[in-house]
Protein backbone atom coordinates (compact mmCIF):
# COMPACT_ATOMS: atom_id res chain seq x y z
CA UNK A 1 0.00 0.00 0.00
CA UNK A 2 1.35 3.31 -1.06
CA UNK A 3 0.95 5.54 1.95
CA UNK A 4 1.27 9.38 1.13
CA UNK A 5 1.70 12.45 3.33
CA UNK A 6 2.55 16.34 2.29
CA UNK A 7 6.05 17.31 2.55
CA UNK A 8 6.93 20.51 4.63
CA UNK A 9 6.57 20.17 8.52
CA UNK A 10 4.03 18.49 10.64
CA UNK A 11 3.53 16.81 13.75
CA UNK A 12 1.98 13.70 15.51
CA UNK A 13 -0.06 14.62 18.49
CA UNK A 14 -1.21 11.95 20.74
CA UNK A 15 -4.19 11.60 19.01
CA UNK A 16 -7.09 10.33 21.85
CA UNK A 17 -10.09 9.68 19.46
CA UNK A 18 -11.97 8.56 22.74
CA UNK A 19 -14.87 8.57 20.28
CA UNK A 20 -13.90 6.51 17.10
CA UNK A 21 -16.51 3.68 17.78
CA UNK A 22 -19.61 5.06 19.38
CA UNK A 23 -22.27 5.23 17.19
CA UNK A 24 -23.79 8.94 16.48
CA UNK A 25 -26.97 9.26 18.59
CA UNK A 26 -29.37 11.85 17.60
CA UNK A 27 -29.57 14.98 19.84
CA UNK A 28 -32.38 15.29 21.61
CA UNK A 29 -34.43 18.93 20.34
CA UNK A 30 -33.33 21.92 22.13
CA UNK A 31 -36.11 23.94 23.91
CA UNK A 32 -34.97 27.31 22.43
CA UNK A 33 -32.71 27.22 19.23
CA UNK A 34 -29.81 30.17 18.49
CA UNK A 35 -29.14 30.75 14.75
CA UNK A 36 -25.83 33.42 14.31
CA UNK A 37 -26.54 34.90 11.27
CA UNK A 38 -22.55 34.73 10.77
CA UNK A 39 -21.62 31.02 10.15
CA UNK A 40 -19.68 31.06 7.44
CA UNK A 41 -16.89 33.28 5.84
CA UNK A 42 -18.31 36.22 4.16
CA UNK A 43 -20.89 38.74 4.63
CA UNK A 44 -23.46 37.66 7.59
CA UNK A 45 -26.94 36.74 6.72
CA UNK A 46 -29.78 38.79 6.73
CA UNK A 47 -32.92 37.81 8.49
CA UNK A 48 -36.25 37.60 6.77
CA UNK A 49 -38.14 36.51 9.96
CA UNK A 50 -39.30 38.99 12.87
CA UNK A 51 -40.23 38.32 16.10
CA UNK A 52 -43.84 36.13 16.21
CA UNK A 53 -43.37 34.18 13.16
CA UNK A 54 -43.93 30.30 12.74
CA UNK A 55 -40.91 28.35 11.38
CA UNK A 56 -40.76 24.66 10.47
CA UNK A 57 -37.53 22.59 10.12
CA UNK A 58 -35.88 23.77 7.00
CA UNK A 59 -37.33 27.16 6.63
CA UNK A 60 -35.34 29.53 5.43
CA UNK A 61 -34.88 32.33 8.19
CA UNK A 62 -31.83 34.51 7.13
CA UNK A 63 -30.82 34.82 2.92
CA UNK A 64 -27.49 35.52 2.20
CA UNK A 65 -26.11 38.75 2.58
CA UNK A 66 -23.58 39.24 -0.45
CA UNK A 67 -22.38 36.76 -3.24
CA UNK A 68 -19.30 35.50 -0.48
CA UNK A 69 -22.45 34.57 1.98
CA UNK A 70 -24.77 31.81 2.63
CA UNK A 71 -28.48 31.25 3.76
CA UNK A 72 -29.45 29.85 7.10
CA UNK A 73 -32.43 27.27 7.27
CA UNK A 74 -34.51 26.45 10.91
CA UNK A 75 -33.36 23.35 12.51
CA UNK A 76 -36.79 23.39 14.30
CA UNK A 77 -40.82 24.36 14.40
CA UNK A 78 -41.41 26.76 16.29
CA UNK A 79 -41.75 30.73 17.66
CA UNK A 80 -39.68 33.48 16.70
CA UNK A 81 -38.57 34.61 19.91
CA UNK A 82 -36.08 37.81 18.53
CA UNK A 83 -33.85 38.81 16.50
CA UNK A 84 -30.67 39.57 19.41
CA UNK A 85 -26.74 39.03 19.72
CA UNK A 86 -25.32 36.09 21.78
CA UNK A 87 -21.64 34.69 21.95
CA UNK A 88 -20.74 32.82 18.79
CA UNK A 89 -18.50 29.61 18.23
CA UNK A 90 -15.87 32.52 17.64
CA UNK A 91 -16.26 33.95 21.04
CA UNK A 92 -17.57 37.12 20.04
CA UNK A 93 -21.81 38.50 20.14
CA UNK A 94 -22.57 38.04 17.08
CA UNK A 95 -26.36 39.06 15.77
CA UNK A 96 -28.62 36.02 15.89
CA UNK A 97 -32.14 34.41 15.63
CA UNK A 98 -33.32 32.78 18.42
CA UNK A 99 -36.65 30.31 17.72
CA UNK A 100 -38.94 28.67 20.62
CA UNK A 101 -39.02 25.30 19.96
CA UNK A 102 -42.93 23.43 19.71
CA UNK A 103 -42.53 20.59 18.39
CA UNK A 104 -41.12 19.14 15.08
CA UNK A 105 -43.02 19.73 11.96
CA UNK A 106 -40.74 19.93 8.69
CA UNK A 107 -41.09 21.48 5.47
CA UNK A 108 -42.75 19.17 3.11
CA UNK A 109 -40.43 19.72 0.61
CA UNK A 110 -37.81 17.68 2.51
CA UNK A 111 -37.58 14.39 1.41
CA UNK A 112 -37.15 12.26 4.79
CA UNK A 113 -36.92 8.48 3.21
CA UNK A 114 -33.96 6.61 3.51
CA UNK A 115 -34.04 5.84 0.05
CA UNK A 116 -30.51 6.10 -1.71
CA UNK A 117 -30.99 8.46 -5.05
CA UNK A 118 -28.25 7.86 -7.57
CA UNK A 119 -27.40 10.32 -10.01
CA UNK A 120 -28.00 8.40 -12.96
CA UNK A 121 -31.23 7.87 -12.41
CA UNK A 122 -31.72 12.23 -12.03
CA UNK A 123 -30.90 13.18 -16.20
CA UNK A 124 -32.57 16.30 -14.61
CA UNK A 125 -29.34 17.36 -12.61
CA UNK A 126 -26.93 19.33 -15.01
CA UNK A 127 -23.42 20.96 -13.10
CA UNK A 128 -25.37 24.55 -13.01
CA UNK A 129 -28.71 22.94 -11.18
CA UNK A 130 -26.39 20.91 -8.41
CA UNK A 131 -24.93 23.88 -8.00
CA UNK A 132 -27.59 25.97 -7.61
CA UNK A 133 -29.07 23.33 -4.80
CA UNK A 134 -26.17 23.23 -3.37
CA UNK A 135 -26.05 27.16 -3.01
CA UNK A 136 -30.16 27.45 -2.20
CA UNK A 137 -29.41 24.97 0.57
CA UNK A 138 -26.65 27.11 2.37
CA UNK A 139 -24.11 24.67 2.28
CA UNK A 140 -21.03 25.77 3.17
CA UNK A 141 -17.40 23.90 3.91
CA UNK A 142 -18.11 21.16 7.04
CA UNK A 143 -14.72 21.13 8.07
CA UNK A 144 -14.79 24.37 10.20
CA UNK A 145 -13.57 26.58 7.19
CA UNK A 146 -17.18 27.65 6.29
CA UNK A 147 -16.81 28.48 2.81
CA UNK A 148 -19.76 28.42 0.95
CA UNK A 149 -19.41 25.55 -1.58
CA UNK A 150 -21.26 26.73 -4.55
CA UNK A 151 -17.90 29.17 -5.51
CA UNK A 152 -15.87 26.56 -4.98
CA UNK A 153 -17.71 24.32 -7.50
CA UNK A 154 -17.33 27.87 -10.19
CA UNK A 155 -13.76 28.70 -10.11
CA UNK A 156 -12.78 31.62 -11.93
CA UNK A 157 -11.66 31.77 -15.95
CA UNK A 158 -8.25 31.49 -15.44
CA UNK A 159 -8.02 28.23 -12.88
CA UNK A 160 -9.33 24.79 -14.20
CA UNK A 161 -10.56 22.33 -11.97
CA UNK A 162 -9.17 18.75 -13.42
CA UNK A 163 -10.06 16.57 -9.79
CA UNK A 164 -12.22 16.85 -6.52
CA UNK A 165 -10.49 16.20 -4.11
CA UNK A 166 -12.65 15.12 -0.46
CA UNK A 167 -11.09 15.84 2.50
CA UNK A 168 -11.79 13.12 5.42
CA UNK A 169 -8.72 13.08 6.84
CA UNK A 170 -9.47 14.39 10.54
CA UNK A 171 -6.37 14.71 11.57
CA UNK A 172 -7.30 16.92 14.58
CA UNK A 173 -6.88 14.82 17.83
CA UNK A 174 -10.31 13.99 19.81
CA UNK A 175 -12.82 14.42 17.06
CA UNK A 176 -14.11 11.67 15.28
CA UNK A 177 -17.53 13.03 13.43
CA UNK A 178 -15.93 12.52 10.05
CA UNK A 179 -15.23 9.15 10.51
CA UNK A 180 -18.54 7.67 12.05
CA UNK A 181 -20.23 9.59 9.45
CA UNK A 182 -17.97 7.55 6.81
CA UNK A 183 -18.93 4.42 8.97
CA UNK A 184 -22.83 5.38 8.90
CA UNK A 185 -23.25 7.20 5.31
CA UNK A 186 -20.57 5.75 2.98
CA UNK A 187 -23.05 5.36 -0.26
CA UNK A 188 -24.44 8.70 0.25
CA UNK A 189 -21.22 10.64 0.22
CA UNK A 190 -20.21 8.44 -2.56
CA UNK A 191 -23.06 9.70 -4.53
CA UNK A 192 -22.27 13.35 -3.22
CA UNK A 193 -18.80 12.96 -4.52
CA UNK A 194 -20.53 12.17 -7.81
CA UNK A 195 -22.44 15.15 -7.60
CA UNK A 196 -19.35 17.16 -6.86
CA UNK A 197 -16.87 15.58 -9.84
CA UNK A 198 -20.28 16.55 -12.11
CA UNK A 199 -20.84 20.03 -11.02
CA UNK A 200 -17.09 21.10 -11.29
CA UNK A 201 -17.22 19.31 -14.90
CA UNK A 202 -14.44 16.48 -13.81
CA UNK A 203 -13.85 12.84 -14.01
CA UNK A 204 -11.41 12.05 -11.93
CA UNK A 205 -12.40 12.01 -7.55
CA UNK A 206 -10.18 10.99 -4.55
CA UNK A 207 -10.87 10.61 -1.25
CA UNK A 208 -7.84 11.35 1.44
CA UNK A 209 -8.29 9.18 4.59
CA UNK A 210 -5.58 8.80 7.63
CA UNK A 211 -4.19 4.95 7.96
CA UNK A 212 -5.63 5.32 11.48
CA UNK A 213 -8.97 5.02 9.97
CA UNK A 214 -8.76 1.32 8.68
CA UNK A 215 -12.26 0.84 8.38
CA UNK A 216 -12.93 3.58 6.73
CA UNK A 217 -10.59 3.07 4.38
CA UNK A 218 -11.16 -0.65 3.65
CA UNK A 219 -15.21 0.23 3.52
CA UNK A 220 -15.13 3.18 0.87
CA UNK A 221 -12.71 1.54 -1.34
CA UNK A 222 -15.05 -1.63 -1.57
CA UNK A 223 -17.80 0.82 -2.30
CA UNK A 224 -16.22 3.03 -4.77
CA UNK A 225 -15.51 -0.07 -6.74
CA UNK A 226 -19.24 -0.73 -6.99
CA UNK A 227 -20.31 2.39 -7.56
CA UNK A 228 -17.70 4.01 -10.06
CA UNK A 229 -16.05 0.98 -11.65
CA UNK A 230 -18.03 0.21 -14.72
CA UNK A 231 -18.76 4.11 -15.28
CA UNK A 232 -16.24 6.95 -16.93
CA UNK A 233 -15.19 8.56 -13.46
CA UNK A 234 -11.39 7.66 -11.93
CA UNK A 235 -12.65 7.35 -7.99
CA UNK A 236 -9.23 6.36 -5.57
CA UNK A 237 -9.34 6.20 -1.68
CA UNK A 238 -5.72 7.08 -0.88
CA UNK A 239 -4.47 6.01 2.07
CA UNK A 240 -2.40 8.74 4.18
CA UNK A 241 0.37 9.04 6.62
CA UNK A 242 -0.86 10.14 9.87
CA UNK A 243 0.28 13.41 10.14
CA UNK A 244 -1.04 16.68 11.57
CA UNK A 245 -1.90 19.23 9.21
CA UNK A 246 -3.11 16.77 6.83
CA UNK A 247 -6.61 18.25 6.72
CA UNK A 248 -5.35 21.64 5.55
CA UNK A 249 -6.16 21.41 2.13
CA UNK A 250 -3.14 22.67 0.81
CA UNK A 251 -1.26 20.18 2.86
CA UNK A 252 -4.37 17.77 1.35
CA UNK A 253 -3.69 18.70 -2.12
CA UNK A 254 0.10 18.12 -2.01
CA UNK A 255 -0.39 14.83 -0.35
CA UNK A 256 -2.76 13.47 -2.65
CA UNK A 257 -1.57 14.77 -6.11
CA UNK A 258 2.06 16.13 -5.04
CA UNK A 259 1.00 19.81 -6.44
CA UNK A 260 2.03 22.25 -3.95
CA UNK A 261 -0.62 25.53 -3.42
CA UNK A 262 1.15 29.14 -4.14
CA UNK A 263 0.87 31.76 -1.47
CA UNK A 264 -2.38 33.47 -1.39
CA UNK A 265 -4.64 34.67 -3.27
CA UNK A 266 -3.69 31.21 -5.10
CA UNK A 267 -6.11 28.46 -3.96
CA UNK A 268 -6.16 24.74 -4.69
CA UNK A 269 -8.40 24.56 -7.54
CA UNK A 270 -4.95 26.74 -9.12
CA UNK A 271 -3.66 24.14 -9.31
CA UNK A 272 -6.32 21.92 -10.59
CA UNK A 273 -8.03 20.47 -7.23
CA UNK A 274 -11.37 21.33 -5.66
CA UNK A 275 -11.03 20.32 -2.04
CA UNK A 276 -14.41 19.67 -0.30
CA UNK A 277 -15.00 18.09 3.36
CA UNK A 278 -16.37 14.13 3.57
CA UNK A 279 -18.89 16.28 5.73
CA UNK A 280 -19.72 18.79 2.70
CA UNK A 281 -20.09 16.02 0.46
CA UNK A 282 -22.94 13.95 2.67
CA UNK A 283 -24.97 17.75 2.98
CA UNK A 284 -24.21 18.32 -0.81
CA UNK A 285 -26.35 14.31 -1.15
CA UNK A 286 -28.90 15.60 1.00
CA UNK A 287 -29.40 18.66 -0.74
CA UNK A 288 -29.28 18.01 -4.34
CA UNK A 289 -30.82 14.75 -3.92
CA UNK A 290 -33.42 14.99 -0.52
CA UNK A 291 -34.08 18.66 -1.20
CA UNK A 292 -32.94 19.11 2.55
CA UNK A 293 -30.67 22.46 3.31
CA UNK A 294 -28.34 22.53 5.93
CA UNK A 295 -29.67 22.78 9.40
CA UNK A 296 -27.78 19.63 11.14
CA UNK A 297 -24.56 18.00 11.27
CA UNK A 298 -22.48 15.22 13.15
CA UNK A 299 -20.17 16.99 15.90
CA UNK A 300 -18.17 14.65 18.23
CA UNK A 301 -18.45 16.12 21.89
CA UNK A 302 -15.24 14.38 23.53
CA UNK A 303 -12.79 15.16 26.84
CA UNK A 304 -10.91 12.75 28.48
CA UNK A 305 -12.41 13.22 31.83
CA UNK A 306 -16.20 13.21 30.13
CA UNK A 307 -18.25 10.18 31.67
CA UNK A 308 -19.88 9.38 28.27
CA UNK A 309 -18.26 11.08 25.46
CA UNK A 310 -19.56 10.38 22.15
CA UNK A 311 -20.79 10.96 18.42
CA UNK A 312 -24.32 13.15 17.75
CA UNK A 313 -26.43 14.19 15.10
CA UNK A 314 -27.33 18.06 16.12
CA UNK A 315 -29.77 20.69 15.02
CA UNK A 316 -27.43 23.82 14.34
CA UNK A 317 -28.66 26.13 17.13
CA UNK A 318 -28.29 23.82 20.18
CA UNK A 319 -26.72 25.15 23.41
CA UNK A 320 -23.21 23.05 23.74
CA UNK A 321 -24.65 22.61 27.32
CA UNK A 322 -27.09 20.34 26.22
CA UNK A 323 -24.66 17.91 24.65
CA UNK A 324 -22.22 18.20 27.29
CA UNK A 325 -25.49 17.29 29.67
CA UNK A 326 -25.50 13.88 27.24
CA UNK A 327 -22.08 13.35 28.02
CA UNK A 328 -22.51 12.90 31.22
CA UNK A 329 -22.31 16.96 32.55
CA UNK A 330 -19.03 19.14 33.39
CA UNK A 331 -16.53 17.33 35.17
CA UNK A 332 -15.31 18.59 38.91
CA UNK A 333 -12.20 20.62 38.24
CA UNK A 334 -10.42 22.74 36.08
CA UNK A 335 -11.88 22.52 32.44
CA UNK A 336 -11.68 24.30 29.15
CA UNK A 337 -13.96 24.11 26.68
CA UNK A 338 -13.09 24.51 22.94
CA UNK A 339 -15.60 24.93 19.81
CA UNK A 340 -13.22 22.45 17.66
CA UNK A 341 -10.31 20.19 18.69
CA UNK A 342 -7.38 21.16 20.41
CA UNK A 343 -4.91 22.28 17.81
CA UNK A 344 -7.57 24.66 16.03
CA UNK A 345 -10.49 24.90 18.05
CA UNK A 346 -11.29 28.36 20.15
CA UNK A 347 -11.69 28.73 23.80
CA UNK A 348 -14.91 29.90 24.84
CA UNK A 349 -16.02 31.49 28.06
CA UNK A 350 -20.29 29.92 27.79
CA UNK A 351 -21.62 26.28 27.48
CA UNK A 352 -24.68 28.64 26.15
CA UNK A 353 -22.85 28.78 22.23
CA UNK A 354 -25.29 26.82 19.90
CA UNK A 355 -24.06 24.28 17.49
CA UNK A 356 -23.36 26.23 14.08
CA UNK A 357 -22.38 24.38 10.59
CA UNK A 358 -18.51 24.75 11.44
CA UNK A 359 -18.56 22.86 14.70
CA UNK A 360 -17.49 19.48 14.14
CA UNK A 361 -16.86 19.35 17.47
CA UNK A 362 -16.99 20.24 21.35
CA UNK A 363 -13.77 19.44 23.48
CA UNK A 364 -13.34 19.78 26.60
CA UNK A 365 -9.99 19.98 28.06
CA UNK A 366 -9.69 19.25 31.99
CA UNK A 367 -6.95 19.24 34.58
CA UNK A 368 -3.21 19.91 33.37
CA UNK A 369 -4.56 19.80 29.69
CA UNK A 370 -6.94 22.88 30.58
CA UNK A 371 -4.13 25.05 31.78
CA UNK A 372 -0.90 26.52 29.63
CA UNK A 373 2.30 26.39 30.74
CA UNK A 374 4.22 29.55 31.65
CA UNK A 375 5.74 31.52 28.39
CA UNK A 376 9.76 31.16 28.70
CA UNK A 377 12.01 33.20 26.49
CA UNK A 378 13.02 31.88 22.98
CA UNK A 379 15.96 29.31 22.96
CA UNK A 380 16.27 29.81 19.26
CA UNK A 381 15.86 25.87 18.55
CA UNK A 382 14.03 26.58 15.57
CA UNK A 383 11.65 23.98 16.05
CA UNK A 384 8.78 25.80 15.42
CA UNK A 385 10.09 26.58 11.44
CA UNK A 386 10.88 22.28 11.44
CA UNK A 387 7.15 21.78 12.17
CA UNK A 388 5.67 24.80 9.91
CA UNK A 389 3.65 22.80 7.03
CA UNK A 390 3.89 26.53 5.45
CA UNK A 391 7.09 26.60 5.63
CA UNK A 392 7.18 29.99 7.47
CA UNK A 393 9.36 30.94 10.45
CA UNK A 394 7.00 31.41 13.21
CA UNK A 395 9.27 32.37 16.09
CA UNK A 396 9.53 35.27 13.63
CA UNK A 397 6.25 36.29 12.38
CA UNK A 398 5.37 35.95 16.36
CA UNK A 399 7.82 38.60 17.14
CA UNK A 400 6.50 41.21 14.38
CA UNK A 401 3.10 41.11 15.44
CA UNK A 402 4.04 41.42 18.97
CA UNK A 403 5.96 45.08 18.46
CA UNK A 404 3.32 45.74 15.49
CA UNK A 405 5.55 45.93 12.29
CA UNK A 406 3.18 44.98 10.00
CA UNK A 407 4.74 46.01 7.03
CA UNK A 408 7.78 43.54 7.25
CA UNK A 409 4.83 40.78 8.56
CA UNK A 410 3.27 41.19 5.43
CA UNK A 411 6.43 40.55 3.46
CA UNK A 412 7.43 37.36 5.72
CA UNK A 413 4.23 36.22 4.10
CA UNK A 414 2.05 35.87 7.55
CA UNK A 415 -1.16 35.54 5.43
CA UNK A 416 -0.25 32.31 4.55
CA UNK A 417 -0.53 31.11 7.76
CA UNK A 418 -3.13 28.23 8.35
CA UNK A 419 -2.95 28.79 12.18
CA UNK A 420 -2.61 25.38 12.58
CA UNK A 421 -0.74 25.57 15.92
CA UNK A 422 1.86 23.32 15.15
CA UNK A 423 4.36 25.84 15.75
CA UNK A 424 3.00 26.77 19.36
CA UNK A 425 2.44 22.81 20.15
CA UNK A 426 6.19 22.05 19.84
CA UNK A 427 7.62 25.08 21.54
CA UNK A 428 9.80 24.00 24.28
CA UNK A 429 9.54 27.48 26.02
CA UNK A 430 5.89 27.62 25.49
CA UNK A 431 5.40 30.65 23.72
CA UNK A 432 2.06 31.98 22.67
CA UNK A 433 3.39 31.64 18.94
CA UNK A 434 -0.53 31.06 17.35
CA UNK A 435 -2.11 34.04 19.62
CA UNK A 436 0.67 36.52 18.06
CA UNK A 437 0.59 35.88 14.53
CA UNK A 438 -3.07 35.43 14.74
CA UNK A 439 -3.40 38.64 15.52
CA UNK A 440 -0.78 40.23 13.40
CA UNK A 441 -2.27 38.19 10.50
CA UNK A 442 -6.14 39.44 10.76
CA UNK A 443 -4.44 42.86 11.06
CA UNK A 444 -2.28 43.03 7.53
CA UNK A 445 -5.44 41.42 6.09
CA UNK A 446 -7.38 44.02 7.36
CA UNK A 447 -4.41 46.59 6.04
CA UNK A 448 -4.27 44.49 2.46
CA UNK A 449 -8.41 44.79 2.08
CA UNK A 450 -8.12 48.74 3.02
CA UNK A 451 -5.55 49.29 0.03
CA UNK A 452 -7.31 47.40 -2.39
CA UNK A 453 -10.82 49.14 -1.41
CA UNK A 454 -8.87 52.12 -2.29
CA UNK A 455 -7.31 51.43 -5.53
Amino acid sequence: MNIRTFRIGGIHPEENKLTHEVPTQVAPLPHQAIFPLSQHIGAPARPIVQKGDKVKVGTLIAEAGSFVSAPIFSSVSGTVEKIDTAIDATGYRKPVIIINVEGDEWEESIDRSDKLELVKDHPELTPEEIVQRVKDAGIVGMGGAGFPTFIKLTPPPTAKAECVIINAVECEPYITADYRLMMEHADEILVGLELLMKAAKVTTGYIGIETNKHKAIELLTAKAQQAFGATDYHVEVVPLKQRYPQGGEKQLVDAVIRRQVPAPPAIPVNVGAIVQNVGTAFAVYQAVMKHKPLFERYTTVTGKRLAKPGNFLVRMGTPMSQLIEACGGMPDGDNKLLAGGPMMGKALTTTEVPICKGTNSVTILSGDDARRKEAQPCIRCAKCVGVCPMGLEPYLLAKLSAVKNWERAEGEDITSCIECGSCQFTCPAHRPLLDNIRQGKTTVMGIIRSRTAKK
